[in-house]
């Protein structure tokens, strides 16, 4: 049943991609073998696995979120802001490799919570929907970024390209060099530390249990003695202070830098990525690898005579073909729950009626 969703959403963006490279003339299955042997070459896997661990915090970002009922759109502007700032304070300070690297996580930290915060006070203040404010925050924080990035701010031009200057190399993240394959980002561990720590306090601390009930029922939780306005603002809080995270596998572990091809669009991705992943950490793992090899092996694609917006489009099927799956899915256990316990219930009925004309028996014979 956990896996029935997205199993079943995968399968319907497959054939429905497949009819439409049908209608359109192409093979539908050539697309899939290529981008699977495209994937088998060792810096591909390499560039999978690192671009699946910025989704996967993005994703997990999004997910807290979901289990308090908040829909933060804002995780992109989140990420990104928390990114240009971290990278100007690491290019602006001095400090040894440990405490410089920490102090660029925690300015990243920070500033995804600041700004998911402003969201959190417009909800429990003044009623403010968080989709609204998100939205609003997003196109804020992406002038801000365009502002900072100035040459006459803290950016530096270089050819094209605007830079917030380099990171020194005491500010970079180590990562695990595997030969021919590139260098996979060190900041996988960190990424998989903050998927066993957001299972561990949503499903074994009161303040978990608090979130979770406070996302079910604000009225009943707060009935059981629960700030639900304090839960609210504290869930955006944390949500944004996750999203601030998922800029730093690039950051420090790649660019060094913030420019203007850093990575955007990743807080969306990572919202899909949470509803394929059900919220659950394996789940947003297993999404996280699967949006990433269909965003880096559809690369190939374009050099063997097809579109690489055939990954674009099983992408857009998967949200829709998600939604769909976990109605119906839904619907399926209801009715085989109904059928148990009707099953149940009609037992225990001819049991009683057993046990009656058992009783009638003896009286008759007495």
């Amino acid at each position: 049943m956990a896996f029935g969703g997205p199993v079943l959403a995968l399968g319907v963006a497959v054939l429905l991609t497949s009819v439409v490279l049908l209608l359109s003339g192409r093979n539908p299955v050539e697309p899939y073998v290529l981008m699977v042997e495209y994937a088998g070459n060792a810096d591909i896997q390499v560039n999978i696995l690192n671009r699946s661990t910025t989704y996967y915090i993005a994703a997990l970002a999004v997910a807290v979120g979901f289990r308090m009922n908040l829909f933060n759109i804002g995780v992109d502007g989140q990420y990104r802001l928390a990114a240009v700032i971290a990278a100007i304070v690491g290019a602006a300070i001095e400090l040894p490799a440990p405490l410089h690297v920490l102090a660029i996580v925690l300015v990243a930290m920070l500033t995804g919570a600041f700004w998911a915060g402003i969201a959190g006070i417009l909800k429990t203040t003044r009623g403010v929907s968080e989709v609204v404010s998100t939205i609003m925050l997003n196109a804020i924080a992406t002038s801000i970024i365009a502002y900072l990035i100035l040459p006459a701010q803290f950016g530096e031009q270089r050819g094209n390209n605007l830079t917030t200057g380099l990171i020194p190399e005491s500010g970079w993240f180590p990562g695990f060099d595997t030969g021919p394959g590139g260098v996979i980002y060190g900041f996988i561990v960190v990424a998989v530390l903050l998927g066993v720590l957001y299972w561990l306090v949503l499903n074994r601390t009161r303040f978990g249990f608090d979130l979770r009930a406070t996302g079910a029922s604000q009225s009943a939780a707060a009935a059981s003695g629960v700030d639900a306005k304090r839960m609210v603002f504290t869930s955006m809080v944390i949500s944004g202070t996750v999203a601030g995270m998922a800029g730093m596998p690039v950051l420090l572990g790649d660019s060094h830098t913030y420019s203007l091809v850093f990575p955007v669009g990743v807080g969306f991705t990572g919202i899909t990525i949470a509803l394929l992943g059900r919220n659950h950490p394996v789940g947003i793992a297993l999404g996280a690898l699967l949006i990433a090899f269909l965003d880096i092996a559809s690369q190939t694609l374009d050099f063997n005579g097809y579109e690489r917006e055939i990954a674009t489009i099983m992408q857009g099927l998967i949200v829709i073909a998600v939604v769909v799956s976990y109605e119906a899915v839904r619907r399926w256990g209801l009715r085989r729950q109904q059928q148990r316990v009707g099953e149940e219930l009609a037992a225990q009925a001819a049991g009683a009626a057993g046990g009656n004309s058992q009783n009638l028996s003896k009286g008759a014979s007495a």
